[in-house]
């Protein structure tokens, strides 16, 4: 976790994706930590998380209850956040799921349920927050992106397909929702060593062959990723938007 402060996110209302598990949760504590007020959405109970964050940290998260596919439902727990909270200025779309799959396994009904989890709720997310920032004077939106397709990795076609759609979307929205002061940038992890990326999918030998390909000879934890974050969601950064960060010991570059 970082030490730095960042100024403007005291009391400032954030909004993310995923926030009790995973990445999500270490973003929740870094926000929290900076004396931001946040709401978080995901479909499994944080309550615990939240029991956690109150006795660590003094200050409880709003929790929110949602399936982020259900659009309506997801624009609800940002009405409620704002209404908690004043309107949302610092949007952090984070929840995703990279569920491994065969390329002839996906039938429609993969790729829909792929794209609504991994790209859809993105956008309505970002819209949904829009005329808050803009009554706010301005506001900063940060969607996660991931290295993955840039690798050109195999056995999850959609959820590369919707990564590269996330830092498109993401460059069009900086450029139409700029002249309002709302900036937009992705941050595109690498390989992050959650408990469900080491439960499924981190073997002895995959994460030998990943560190061979990283420059920093150290595994990712979600620690690392919240300090990009909070930059980018900042006064910082205030005059960095449509761009991708890439945060993965040094894999791919951007350049």
């Amino acid at each position: 976790m970082t030490d730095a402060i960042f100024p403007g996110l005291k009391d400032a209302s954030v909004f993310i994706t995923g926030g009790g598990s995973g990445i999500g949760a270490a973003l929740t504590e870094g926000f929290l930590r900076q004396g931001a007020k946040v709401a978080f959405v995901q479909r499994s109970d944080a309550s615990a998380f939240c029991d956690e964050m109150e006795e660590k940290i003094g200050s409880r998260p709003l929790f929110i209850p949602c399936d982020i596919t259900d659009t309506d439902a997801l624009t609800a727990a940002i009405d409620a956040a704002a209404k908690a909270h004043g309107p949302v200025t610092r949007l952090v779309n984070n929840a995703a799921n990279d569920k491994r799959i065969k390329v002839e396994e996906i039938d429609s009904d993969f790729w829909d349920w792929s794209m609504a989890i991994n790209l859809k709720a993105y956008f309505f997310a970002c819209q949904a927050v829009i005329a808050g920032m803009r009554a706010a004077g301005g506001g900063a939106i940060v969607n996660f992106s991931s290295i993955s397709y840039m690798m050109g990795n195999e056995g999850y076609a959609t959820y590369t397909t919707a990564n590269a759609g996330i830092t498109g979307m993401t460059r069009s929205l900086a450029r139409e929702l700029g002249p309002d002061k709302i900036r937009v940038n992705a941050l595109m992890p690498g390989w992050v060593l959650t408990e469900k990326q080491l439960d499924q999918w981190a073997t002895p030998e995959a994460l030998k062959t990943h560190l061979k390909k990283q420059c920093l000879k150290e595994h990712l934890s979600e620690a690392d990723i919240v300090g990009g974050t909070l930059f980018l969601a900042s006064d910082t950064a205030r005059m960095m938007t449509g761009q991708a960060l890439v945060i993965d010991g040094g894999v791919v570059t951007t350049g």
